[in-house]
């Protein structure tokens, strides 16, 4: 019953977040016709200017900040701040990106897309349904944080959709200075980092994963495929944070270990007695050497000190495991 009063007066979460949003959305209207008159070269510029501007700003931050805080503290700051630069700018570029849409799609954001592009740029989530224009809501927010420099990535659940919303889009960013570029599961290196030097990149879930982990495994920066990230969309975000992210990501490669090794291992454990040289926990499925069985390895293989020797310890845990609790053909 208070709830119900509550709402009369006040209104719901939802409608005191739109209500947020009005000023913002009335801004990007008041601009309509001044950006109507601008020529192409007119919004080129105008974005040169945005993105110089904010470029030095971020640098004189980073300048004054970077020794003075810890690093945690400082990339909280940072985002702070860089976020509340972009929110400066986005009436503006919110504006032209509208205006660039309707020259070269002829098609015209309305009122309730440009309040999804404001949340998009708060880092929330904007549902929207089949038809009501997330692909189009999405180069609002994409455009604004691209002016800051760093890399904005637009994310999708396949490699048919990432190349169809990059070419589909591409022609509004490129319109008024933004460069564009899509990753595919089939390029090689040297196609994948020309397309991440672009502003706006768009790709899987996958794609991005595997090339982020790849990156952190080269031997320099410079052969880094990735540049700095600073913004991300997430299409379908219920099923890429969800449903694929139960699926981890992991890059394997062959084995340099010798298969002799395991071989080795196995000659060690039929030498040992159960009870007397290892225990077998069946209900918590884990084995154990106990001091005699120690002792005895360390005697028939001749390896000093076992308990320093963790990869021989696995191997010899694995050997018992192997031979005790699994049986061919049913485990």
């Amino acid at each position: 019953m208070i709830g119900t009063i509550l709402k009369l007066f006040i209104g719901s979460k939802h409608d005191r977040d739109v209500k947020k949003m009005l000023p913002a959305v009335a801004a990007v209207n008041a601009l309509e016709d001044e950006v109507r008159r601008m020529t192409e070269d007119d919004f080129r510029a105008r974005t040169a200017g945005v993105k110089k501007e904010l470029e030095e700003k971020l640098a004189v931050f980073k300048n004054d900040y970077t020794d003075a805080m810890q690093p945690e503290e400082f990339k909280k700051a940072f985002r702070k701040y860089r976020h509340g630069l972009l929110d400066e700018k986005l009436p503006l570029v919110f504006a032209m990106v509208r205006e660039a849409s309707v020259r070269t799609m002829g098609m015209r954001h309305f009122d309730v897309q440009l309040m999804g592009g404001i949340v998009l740029h708060e880092g929330k989530i904007s549902e929207m349904k089949t038809g009501e224009g997330k692909t189009l809501v999405a180069t609002l927010a994409a455009s604004l944080n691209a002016m800051s420099g760093g890399s904005v990535h637009i994310v999708t659940v396949n490699d048919y959709l990432a190349k169809r919303d990059y070419e589909w889009m591409g022609p509004i960013y490129r319109y008024f200075g933004l460069t564009t570029g899509v990753i595919q599961h089939d390029m090689d290196y040297e196609k994948r980092k020309r397309e991440y030097s672009s502003d706006i990149v768009y790709g899987t879930n996958n794609e991005f994963g595997f090339d982020y982990l790849r990156d952190n495994m080269v031997g320099s920066k410079e052969m880094q495929v990735q540049r700095d990230h600073c913004y991300a969309i997430v299409d379908e975000v219920d099923s890429i944070l969800i449903d694929e992210a139960r699926t981890p990501l992991i890059i394997s490669g062959p084995s340099e270990d010798s298969p002799e090794i395991y071989a080795r291992a196995n000659g060690i454990f039929k030498k040992l007695q159960d009870d007397a040289d290892y225990k077998i926990d069946r209900k918590f499925h884990t084995v154990f050497l106990t001091e005699e069985g120690v002792t005895k390895v360390e005697k028939v293989s001749g390896i000093e000190n076992l308990s320093d020797q963790l990869e021989w310890m696995h191997l010899i845990n694995q050997a018992i495991r192997a031979n005790m609790m699994y049986r061919l053909d049913v485990d």
